[in-house]
């Protein structure tokens, strides 16, 4: 039988494992059940990419999740590639057969709520360190800027006039980000109990360990995620669940998505266009918790 020839090649030619050419026929049995039942038999010769299609829909609408459906089309690929160089079909038919996109997971972010009690926490250690911790966190959370622009600010990128933050990027893109007063009365606190704290302040990095070297990017992960700690419901604990969380808040409270995306720093809007659908995904449940025939 064709399929055990395959399978055969699987193990001892390609030397795949037990396990992973159980996959393989697993896959490949379920589609020639599906074709059997749908014709009356399974002949190769006859399988087209309009039959492979219709099966693929059929996995869909059954409730397999993308990546288990683009695993069963690579096990079928496979198989009729076997069979185009073994001479028992005359074509390869897949090639332009493409599986389902996987859902890419909505980003992560802090809801207004926590972020107010996090930045209202009382430090246990008063120290101009706990000052910079904070400050780091209110820097992610009133910027949006990613870890490494953080660890890259100084002194001189910081124009407290003006409430501008320049920030370099990927590929050495630089850009300005406003900021608040609040968060500039934050700053200016900061480097005082900074420049008190150390006997001298190295010319360089903004944020500063005990012997004025620079921060390092795991330093601040490190950092973020004890700040974040008490806050529920999170899977990651990162610089860049604050940088998703700004990103969510601007867009909730109205901002043009065009500024989100220059304030990030994205290259295209699609990078941006995903905040759109955390946002939407929080009106759904707004509307399903306030409307009386939601449930409906």
């Amino acid at each position: 039988m064709l399929i055990d020839s395959f399978l055969q090649y699987l193990r001892y030619e390609r030397n795949y494992s037990a396990h992973t050419v159980l996959s393989y026929q697993k896959d490949i049995e379920q589609f020639t059940e599906y074709v059997t039942e749908l014709t009356g038999t399974f002949d190769p010769e006859v399988v087209d990419a309009s039959l492979v299609r219709q099966w693929l829909v059929f996995l869909m609408e059954e409730g397999y999740l993308p990546r288990s459906v683009n695993r069963k089309l690579s096990s079928l690929k496979s198989f009729f590639k076997y069979l185009y160089r073994t001479s028992h079909v005359k074509k390869l038919f897949l090639k332009g057969v493409n599986g389902p996109k996987a859902n890419k997971p909505l980003p992560n972010f802090v809801k207004v709520k926590d972020m107010d009690r996090v930045l209202s926490e009382e430090s246990e250690a008063d120290t101009w360190e706990s000052v910079r911790d904070m400050l780091i966190v209110d820097v992610f959370y009133s910027t949006g800027i990613r870890c490494a622009e953080l660890v890259g600010l100084t002194d001189e990128a910081i124009d407290m006039d003006a409430g501008l933050m320049k920030v370099t990027g990927k590929r050495n893109k630089q850009r300005l980000i406003p900021f608040s007063g609040q968060l500039k009365e934050a700053i200016r606190h900061y480097v005082v109990v900074r420049n008190e704290g150390l006997e001298s302040v190295p010319p360089g990095a903004f944020f500063v360990r005990k012997d004025g070297r620079p921060l390092s990017n795991t330093m601040v992960y490190h950092i973020i995620k004890k700040k974040l700690s008490g806050v529920t419901g999170l899977s990651r604990r990162s610089p860049h669940v604050l940088r998703h969380t700004f990103a969510t808040s601007m867009l909730n409270n109205g901002a043009d998505l065009n500024a989100v995306k220059e304030l990030l720093g994205h290259a295209s809007l699609s990078s941006t266009e995903v905040y759109t659908h955390t946002t939407f995904e929080e009106l759904k449940k707004v509307y399903h918790q306030a409307h009386p025939r939601a449930e409906n």
